[in-house]
Order: structure tokens, then C-alpha cells, then sequence
């Protein structure tokens, strides 16, 4: 019999399978004493503004879990920043979503988290070409999640093959390390003339130079190796990297001075630190583990109406809640049935009626979302 990979299946997910225990327990004991009352819960990681923005994802995967539930649900954009109150609430008999919550605060958080790293990475290098490379540091069932959560955040590409198929992004790369060691020590040019003989003409010509040698001689090596090359990577260790910031102003200047006007792209273990202090020695750069790890976001789901009545537990905020965003960026959050602030936008907007999404997901638009959002709101420095 062959081998199986421990991945709950999307039909799992959406029979409301992929579920705490407990809440199977709560459906059986609610059934047999007869109740199901109409719910409003919300989706939140704080109950006020905090001051701590983050970037919402992971809404297209939520409104997907609700299709064929006789639910209405509300919801921030995707590319929406927020700091506090409900990002998401739902409104039906509860009993026809109380097995949902586990996936669906699944979806938002981690899909959260990973988007607002990303915004984080973008934001600090506005004007440099940004690569997700991380999805090789989590699980490969999430790899689509992770890379359309980069590409919400504003990054330029992805790596992930298959999850490029999936979010209808073609996936990019050129040569790993691996690639150069094949071909021994010392042949790094033929690795390089090799890939460049061999990989369509539409594949940018990138060499890796950092296998063997000091990076600035692998560097000029390559220029001389492969005619019209377009960029090197360097992305030496960090155990062995040194100066990274040092290394790259070096290789600029042998580069101009010998007006090679060749593209200089950075990688590995770097974050939104490093691309601030990078960003006008390099052309763009990979990121990784920064973004694909991003923990996620403490998200909750609590009931705050139970047939029309306030029902909030302790700590809680009771009542049906809208927010919103003002002019000057502001973030508030305030009863629905009250009036909001003046020249607010009201955040919460339908997602799903009566089971069926009445939305668009659009990554491109979502990015652009994100990155006016991100300006209006101060997210990141920017500079």
C-alpha cells in the first residue's frame, strides 16, 4: 500500500471535519436539547485599536467555507490593514457554522500573519524588485496560501510551482546552488553557460555567485562567462557572509567600473531590517523564512448577539459591530445601529448571503488595496 501525506483533505475542510473536538461535542449536546438560536460572532484579534496594524488574508478561503450555509457574513477587504475589532462576522443559526470555527480562524490567521510580513518586506524597500522564496520552510499543503499571501502583501513573484498554478501566478526562479556544485569545483562557468544554453529565452539570465569563491570573483567570472547576463544573486550564509552590505557596495563598484550594467539581487536570511539598509546597494532581493514564517495572528470568534440580545462573554464586546476608516487613517470601531464617524468608510462589507459569495478575489487588486492602505495608515516607514 503506498505511502499517504498527512494532509486533511479539502473536502474534510469544508464538511466542517477539520474541527476541535469539542465542537462536535457542542453540536451534539445543542441537537439533542432542541436549540439553535440565530447568532451574530465575530472575528477578532483585538476589541479596540491598538496602534499595531496588520494586513488581512485569507478572506477568499473563508468565504469559500461558508458556500452552501444558510449564513450571511460580512467582512474587511482583502489588502485591508487593520488594528483592532472584528475583521469578519457571521449571522445564522449557529449550529450551521459552529464546526467551521477551527478553519476559519485557520485561514485568517495564518494567511494574516503571512501577508502583513510581506507588506512589512515591501514597505521597507519600495523601489526594489521583492521575491517570495520562502515556501520551502513550511508545510507543502500551504505553500499556495503562503505565496498568494506574498503577493497580497505587494511582493513582485513567487517561487512555488504549484502554487503558482493555483493562484494563476507563473512561478519564477534560475539556479540554486545545487545547480553549480553538479558541475565541481572550479566549473562554476560551465554551470553558468550551461543554465544560460539551456533554459528558455523569456527565463532571465541570473547567476549564482557565492558557491566556491569570493563572491565579487565569481561575480566578474560571470560577466565574462555569459554574454547579455542580466543579474547575480549573492546569498552567501550568514555564518559566512561577514559585511553582507560591504560585499554588495564592492561588487557595485567593480560592476560600474567596468560599466557592466548588470542587476544585483540579494538572498538569503534576510528581513524588512536588512532590506531597509540593503536597498540602495542592491536591485532586489529574495525573501524567505521572514514571510513564510510570519507567526500568525491571535485571531477569535465569539458569539456577541443570541436572538437579538447582547450575549458577549466576559472580556468581550457585546453587540453586532461595524468599523471604520477615516481620512487621517484612523481605525474605529463602533455598533452598527449607531452612527459611525462622520467621514468614515465603513470596513465591514458582505461577503457571502445566504451561502453564496458575492464577491470578487482579485490578488492584484487586493495588493493595490494594501499598499494605498498601507500609505494612508503610515504601516512600515517607507523611507
Amino acid at each position: 500500500m503506498a505511502m499517504e501525506f498527512d494532509i486533511v483533505s479539502p473536502d474534510a475542510i469544508a464538511e466542517g471535519r477539520a474541527t476541535d473536538a469539542y465542537f462536535d461535542r457542542t453540536v451534539e449536546t445543542l441537537s439533542h436539547a432542541g436549540r439553535n438560536p440565530n447568532v451574530v460572532a465575530e472575528v477578532t484579534a483585538n476589541q479596540f485599536p491598538t496602534g499595531e496594524w496588520h494586513l488581512l488574508a485569507g478572506v477568499k478561503d473563508a468565504a469559500a467555507l461558508f458556500e452552501g450555509r444558510a449564513v450571511d457574513v460580512e467582512a474587511l477587504r482583502e489588502g485591508r490593514l487593520f488594528d483592532g475589532g472584528p475583521v469578519l462576522r457571521v449571522e445564522g443559526p449557529y449550529l450551521e457554522f459552529c464546526r467551521l470555527e477551527t478553519a476559519l480562524l485557520g485561514f485568517l490567521s495564518h494567511a494574516t500573519g503571512v501577508a502583513t510580513r510581506a507588506l512589512r518586506a515591501r514597505r521597507a524597500a519600495p523601489d526594489s524588485t521583492v521575491l517570495s522564496f520562502g515556501t520551502r520552510h513550511v508545510h507543502p499543503a500551504i505553500g499556495a496560501m503562503v505565496e498568494r499571501s506574498a503577493l497580497l502583501g505587494g511582493l513582485d513573484g513567487i517561487s512555488n510551482v504549484a502554487a503558482g498554478e493555483v493562484v494563476g501566478r507563473e512561478a519564477g526562479g534560475t539556479m540554486p546552488h545545487a545547480l553549480v556544485i553538479c558541475f565541481g569545483r572550479g566549473n562554476q562557468e560551465a554551470a553558468w553557460r550551461a543554465f544560460d544554453e539551456a533554459v528558455a529565452e523569456d527565463v532571465p539570465r541570473v547567476a549564482l555567485c557565492d558557491t566556491y569563491d569570493d563572491e565579487v570573483e565569481e561575480v566578474l567570472r560571470a560577466v565574462d562567462a555569459v554574454e547579455d547576463l542580466d543579474s547575480v544573486r549573492i546569498d552567501t550564509t550568514g555564518s559566512r557572509r561577514g559585511d553582507f552590505r560591504h560585499i554588495l557596495r564592492e561588487l557595485r563598484w567593480k560592476l560600474e567600473a567596468r560599466d557592466e550594467d548588470v542587476g544585483i539581487f540579494a538572498s538569503g536570511g534576510l528581513g524588512a531590517e536588512e532590506l531597509r539598509e540593503l536597498r540602495d546597494v542592491a536591485d532586489g532581493f529574495g525573501v524567505g523564512s521572514y514571510v513564510s514564517n510570519a507567526d500568525p495572528l491571535d485571531f477569535a470568534l465569539d458569539i456577541v448577539e443570541v436572538e437579538g440580545e447582547p450575549a458577549a462573554k466576559r472580556g468581550k464586546l457585546d453587540g453586532k459591530k461595524q468599523v471604520y476608516r477615516t481620512p487621517d487613517g484612523g481605525h474605529h470601531v463602533g455598533l452598527a445601529d449607531r452612527p459611525g464617524p462622520a467621514d468614515g468608510e465603513p470596513l465591514l462589507e458582505p461577503l457571502v448571503r445566504d451561502g453564496e459569495a458575492v464577491r470578487d478575489f482579485s490578488v492584484a487588486a487586493a495588493s493595490e488595496r494594501a499598499l494605498a492602505d498601507a500609505d494612508r495608515v503610515g504601516f512600515g516607514d517607507g523611507k
